[in-house]
This record gives C-alpha cells, sequence and structure tokens, in this order.
C-alpha cells in the first residue's frame, strides 16, 4: 500500500521543494528591487492595465521585427497554452490519476490535446530556428562583447531546455497515443485525447510490450515535469525572468514623452530662486528635508525601483544596441550592457546584505567605473532609440541620465566641451563664448 503511494508522495515532495525555492528567489528580487529610491507610478491606472495588456501580453512591440516577433509569439502563446495542460499533470502528480480532466471536458478535451501539441511541435520549430540565428547565421546582436561567457551559454540553455521539454511532452503523448490504440484495456490509460503530432511516433514504439511502452511513457511524464521544475527556478539566474517581470514592468513604465526628462526639484527650486526680482541673493537659503544625499546616480542603491525592475527584466534580445547610433558607429556604449550590468551589480549587493544579515559592508566597488565607465556614458545621444524599440518597455536611457547627473553634480566630471558650454551658459547667458551684448550678433549673417 506505501509502495502504491510512494511516486504521489515523491511528486508532492518535489512540487513544494520547488515552490519554497521559487518563492524564495522571487522576494529576493523583491527585496534587491526595493533597495531603490521609492517612486510613485500609480498614476493613470487605466491607461498602465493598457500599456500592459497592449505590450506584456499582446507582444505588439515585438512584432515590430517581423521574423523574430512572430517566432517569439508562437513560442509565447505554446507557453501559455501547454501551461493549461500542465494543471492537469500537477493535479494527476498530486492525486495518481491519469488525464483527470478528460472525464469531465468530454470532446472539448480531445480539442485541448490537439491544440497543446500543434504549439508544441510549432514550438520546437521556432526554437530551432532561434538557435541557428544565434549559432548558425551568427546575427551581430547576438555575438557583442557583453554576450560572451555567461549571458550566450544562458541563451543556449534555454533553448535546449525548451526542445528537451517540448519532445519529452510529445514523446509522452505519443506513448500514450500507442497504449490506448494497442493495448485498450491497459489500467489506467483510458480512451482520452486527440494526438495529430505525436500519434506519428507511434512507429518508434512497434513491437514493444505493454509494460515496456508504460515504462517509457511514465519516464517521459516524470522527466517532464522534473523539468518544468527545474525551469522555473533556473529563471532566477536566467535573462528569462522577463517571462514574469514582463507584466509589472510595462506596467510601471513612463508614460510620458519619450523626449521629456525629469527636472530635478532641487536644481528647480534654485533656478526658480534666481530668477526672481524680489528674492535676497545673500539670504542663506532654508535647509530642505526634500534635498537629496547626493544628486545623480553612482551605485545601484541610488537609482529607483523602477530602474531596478528594469534591469532584472532585461532579455538581453540586443535590440536595444543594434538601434542605439552610438553604438553602430563604434562607440562603447550598449544600452543592453548598462541593464547587464546594473542587474549584476543589484545582484552582488543583495547578496552582501544577505549575507550580512541585512547589512551593507562596503566592498569598494559601485556601478560607476567598476561596471558601466564615464566612456560609455558620455557616448549616449539621449536620442532614445533604445527606449522606443525595446519590446518591454525599458528605459536604459533614464539609468544613464542618472549616473551623468552624478558625474557632473558631484565630481564635476563632464567632458571638457560640456564644461565650456555650460559656464558659457552661466557667464555669458549662450552657450557660445560671446559677451551678453554680442550674443545675438550671429542673426546678422544669416
Amino acid at each position: 500500500m506505501y509502495i502504491e503511494f510512494l511516486p504521489n508522495v515523491v511528486f508532492v515532495f518535489l512540487l513544494l521543494t520547488a515552490s519554497v525555492i521559487f518563492t524564495k528567489n522571487i522576494l529576493k528580487i523583491k527585496n534587491n528591487i526595493y533597495l531603490g529610491k521609492a517612486i510613485d507610478r500609480n498614476d493613470k491606472s487605466g491607461e498602465r492595465w493598457k500599456n500592459m495588456a497592449r505590450i506584456a501580453l499582446g507582444q505588439s512591440k515585438m512584432v515590430k521585427r517581423p521574423i523574430a516577433g512572430l517566432l517569439h509569439v508562437v513560442v509565447y502563446i505554446g507557453f501559455l497554452v501547454i501551461n493549461i495542460e500542465l494543471l492537469e499533470i500537477i493535479v494527476d502528480g498530486v492525486f495518481g490519476t491519469h488525464r483527470i480532466f478528460a472525464p469531465f471536458l468530454g470532446g472539448v478535451y480531445d480539442v485541448l490535446i490537439a491544440t497543446f501539441e500543434i504549439f508544441a511541435f510549432l514550438v520546437l520549430i521556432a526554437v530551432i530556428i532561434f538557435w541557428m540565428r544565434r549559432n548558425v547565421l551568427r546575427l551581430s546582436r547576438f555575438w557583442k562583447s557583453e554576450m560572451k561567457g555567461w549571458p550566450k551559454l544562458d541563451a543556449d540553455l534555454i533553448l535546449y531546455f525548451e526542445i528537451v521539454l517540448m519532445s519529452l511532452f510529445l514523446t509522452m503523448n505519443g506513448a500514450d497515443y500507442y497504449i490506448q490504440t494497442n493495448f485498450p484495456d491497459a489500467l489506467h490509460y483510458q480512451q482520452a485525447g486527440s494526438f495529430p503530432i505525436s500519434q506519428y511516433l507511434s512507429s518508434l514504439f512497434s513491437g514493444m510490450s505493454l509494460d515496456s511502452v508504460v515504462l517509457l511513457e511514465r519516464t517521459a511524464w516524470w522527466m517532464h515535469i522534473i523539468g518544468i521544475f527545474i525551469f522555473l527556478n533556473y529563471l532566477y539566474y536566467s535573462k528569462h525572468l522577463h517571462i514574469l517581470l514582463a507584466f509589472p514592468n510595462t506596467y510601471f513604465a513612463n508614460l510620458n514623452a519619450k523626449g521629456g526628462f525629469a527636472n530635478n526639484p532641487t536644481v528647480t527650486a534654485e533656478v526658480k530662486l534666481m530668477l526672481d526680482p524680489d528674492a535676497d541673493p545673500y539670504a542663506v537659503p532654508e535647509e530642505s528635508s526634500d534635498e537629496p544625499d547626493k544628486f545623480g546616480a553612482s551605485d545601484v542603491t541610488d537609482l529607483n525601483r523602477v530602474q531596478l525592475l528594469n534591469a532584472y527584466t532585461c532579455t538581453e534580445c540586443g535590440r536595444c544596441t543594434s538601434e542605439c547610433p552610438a553604438n553602430q558607429t563604434g562607440k562603447m556604449l550598449s544600452p543592453r550592457k548598462i541593464m547587464m550590468d546594473t542587474r549584476d551589480r543589484l545582484t552582488e549587493v543583495g547578496d552582501n546584505i544577505q549575507k550580512n544579515k541585512g547589512v551593507f559592508v562596503p566592498d569598494g566597488k559601485q556601478l560607476l567605473n567598476d561596471y558601466i565607465s564615464p566612456e560609455e556614458l558620455w557616448a549616449c545621444t539621449s536620442c532614445n532609440a533604445c527606449v522606443e524599440t525595446c519590446p518591454i518597455d525599458i528605459d536604459p536611457l533614464s539609468i544613464i541620465m542618472s549616473m551623468r547627473q552624478y558625474l557632473v553634480m558631484e565630481e564635476s566630471a563632464a567632458p571638457t566641451d560640456l564644461n565650456n558650454m555650460m559656464g558659457n551658459i552661466e557667464n555669458n547667458g549662450a552657450p557660445w563664448p560671446f559677451n551678453q551684448q554680442d550674443r545675438n550678433n550671429w542673426v546678422q549673417d544669416l
């Protein structure tokens, strides 16, 4: 009796273990994101829900590149559809049943299984094409310097994962179809489901005994569900976190015009004071509780929570870098690298805090210089091409501008030409080195 229920106990143990590890990892990500500064993105809730539905769920920006976009849509829909089948697998695993939903759904069940199989096959084809684009055609955006090592291996591992999972799914169904067809009286294997793809695998089982095919079907079933548990917890270490985070990321995205930049409140207050004719220029300014400890960002804890969410959500697809005019002209800047570096530094800081029981022990490093160089930051033209092209509304430019602000306002480390321009504006009221009386003379030559 105990042996009969052993598979159920093992399954429940694996399910609970995978769930606990997954929850722990998600909480770790949340805690790391909350290391950033709070930002209010709760306005325009209706517009935000629409943005999430259109971009994260509807994949509207993904299909702007038709080939990769359509292939991704196939994989995405397949992921959603096949997860319905996953629900039945989990219920069967817990209660020791087999195709438990079949008696309740009747003919609808056949349609569902057929749909699952068709999408599993399409996902298999799409993933193989993705692999070939990366490793045979070697598209340039997949071979930039930041994609060496783990990022390259991670992208391939995900594709191998999906190939194996879809193959196991079809093998499981193919063996089930063979049992239903050739051993109609087999215990637990009721006549249920339609198998438009896996039925063609039945020839592989020709001549095998019932016990052998059942063993094959059960092996594929167990490997499929264990593979899903592993994949679920691999997400924490992978760029495929966007499967989950694309939804909050698009909801909390910046809905303002792409060309608009947020004014620093402290600087705005000072400028208004300078322009006020009634203000006393010698008055000592009152201390404000809103004044920041420092301007801009030199490390991840200086960034806001949406910027940190962006970093974890990055798919590393490279569309931003391939559209970046600075990168196209050979500059060091890669918007994708900005996001990857931010995520890596954030993970490092989070691990430091966790290791030291909630306290960050200075490690002599920061995001600026140790991960992202000033040369990268100043190469940016602030054109917003990276923001516009990102399929899930990530904003690398906001991080670049925050770090530039730190360089200018905290370290006075702007490029010489920019410092000259700002000095001219301060002294002459114009970016050119003319005195104030001559500042408008250039129009006479037009």
